[in-house]
């Protein structure tokens, strides 16, 4: 059964339209958010001065089986939402301070990839794509899609044929129709999603070659064959866009870079008829972005 996935807010939209014992527990627990999940069903009635048979009534009117399947839920919600609801800051920083701490922190996460880069894993990959005649980039979620797509973008430019994918029917549809000379690159910073694990193994199955760009020791990584494994630290300030994202990206063009070098007449030629294509677009024949 799926519960509540935001406890907090169906509670704040049904807070007023409790019974009058049940508006009690209503009001307590929203108001003690962090101290819900380590009381008792006994300690939480007696602390509302309602009986417990109120209480479960109370949980159950909030989607939830009972009282445990409450507390397991709220603790869930409230671990991820706490650093949302309760923050102290200046409302308008300056926006020197605010170049500052975006830059700064990109800076610092490099530096972490950097020492974490495995040159031995990176030349494995870098084999591995080198020999691919299809080449599928796969992303869940917003930070690992948009760098699939990025390093699809960045791959059929040196002319294999690459694409991206992140809808979980088409991943495993993609993953059963490939063969030994193809391979499927899955990107993750946890390794932890459901739909890229089960692609890997179809893959696997089908004698593909399966990479990833994850944490190390994660269910992906010990799924797929080949693993360049970067666990970075994540900015506890939610306003700051996700560094390491940036870093694979960053990772995506050392892979690049690298394959391309590998097959630098086939990679020139490539790159050469996609910028005789563009020039009568805009007629610029000076070094710019490929596509601008």
């Amino acid at each position: 059964m799926i519960g509540t996935f935001d406890l907090i807010t169906k509670l704040r939209k049904m807070d007023g339209s409790f019974k009058a014992r049940e508006q009690q527990v209503s009001t307590y627990v929203l108001e003690n958010l962090e101290t819900i999940s380590q009381t008792s069903v006994s300690n939480l009635a007696k602390a509302c001065d309602v009986s417990e048979p109120t209480v479960i009534r109370f949980c159950r009117k909030l989607g939830c089986e009972g009282f445990k399947d409450f507390k397991i839920q709220l603790a869930q919600n409230v671990a991820v939402s706490l650093q949302y609801l309760s923050r102290s800051e200046s409302p308008n920083p300056k926006t020197d301070s605010t170049i500052d701490q975006v830059l700064s922190a990109l800076i610092s996460t490099t530096n972490v990839a950097h020492n974490q880069i495995n040159p031995e894993q990176i030349a494995n990959a870098v084999e591995a794509i080198t020999k691919a005649q299809t080449l599928i980039f796969c992303g869940v979620g917003g930070g690992s899609t948009t760098v699939a797509f990025d390093a699809a973008n960045r791959f059929f430019r040196l002319g294999i044929t690459s694409l991206s994918l992140n809808d979980a029917y088409l991943l495993r549809m993609h993953a059963a129709t490939l063969g030994p000379n193809d391979l499927m690159f899955f990107i993750s910073s946890t390794g932890t999603p459901r739909a890229l694990i089960d692609t890997a193994k179809i893959a696997n199955q089908y004698g593909a070659t399966t990479v990833c760009l994850t944490r190390p020791n994660s269910e992906l990584s010990q799924t797929c064959s080949l693993t360049i494994g970067i666990d970075l630290p994540e900015d506890p300030d939610i306003y700051k866009p996700t560094a390491s994202r940036l870093v694979f990206l960053a990772i995506i063009d050392i892979l690049a870079a690298s394959v391309a070098r590998q097959m630098p007449d086939k990679t020139k030629e490539t790159l050469r008829r996609i910028r005789a294509s563009l020039t009568a677009l805009h007629g610029n024949t000076d070094p710019q972005p490929i596509g601008d």
